[in-house]
Formats: structure tokens, sequence, C-alpha cells
């Protein structure tokens, strides 16, 4: 049964605002260990596990969109949120 939409948006993690001509938004928790990145495209993906060091890594690299793709991209594993 899917997720009546006050559940997820309860469940949703908060995300700020990135510049980025591929991601729109980052979340990140630390407790969790897990990650949620927003596309341009309005797609929302959880990563786990991310560690702290990764997620610093990636909310600083100089290109998201590369640092995505070479390293969380087909290496962490995700579930599709939206």
């Amino acid at each position: 049964m899917a997720a009546s939409p006050a559940a997820r948006e309860r469940d949703q993690m908060m995300r700020e605002r990135v510049d980025s001509s591929v991601v729109a938004a980052i979340g990140y928790d630390p407790d969790a260990q897990v990650m949620e990145v927003e596309f341009v495209t309005g797609a929302v993906y959880r990563y786990a596990p991310v560690c702290g060091a990764l997620y610093a890594r990636f909310r600083t690299a100089s290109s998201l969109g590369q640092f995505f793709d070479a390293n969380i991209r087909d290496v962490v594993p995700f579930t599709r949120l939206v």
C-alpha cells in the first residue's frame, strides 16, 4: 500500500537548495546516514548508507553533477521517493 501524501510529507527530510544544473536540493540525516537528493527534474532519491564525509564532499563539490556521477550514482544503494 502506498503512503498517503500526509505520511510522505511527515517523513520528508529537510533539503537545502543548491546551485547546480542537475541537482536542485540535498539533505542529510547524520544519525541514520541517509542522504536525499532532489534533481531539477523533480525526482527525489534517498541514498543509504552515506557517511558524513561523503556528504560533506558532495555538498562542497565544485560540480555536484560530476561528483554525483563519479561517487554516488551506481555506488550507493537508493530508493526513489518521487
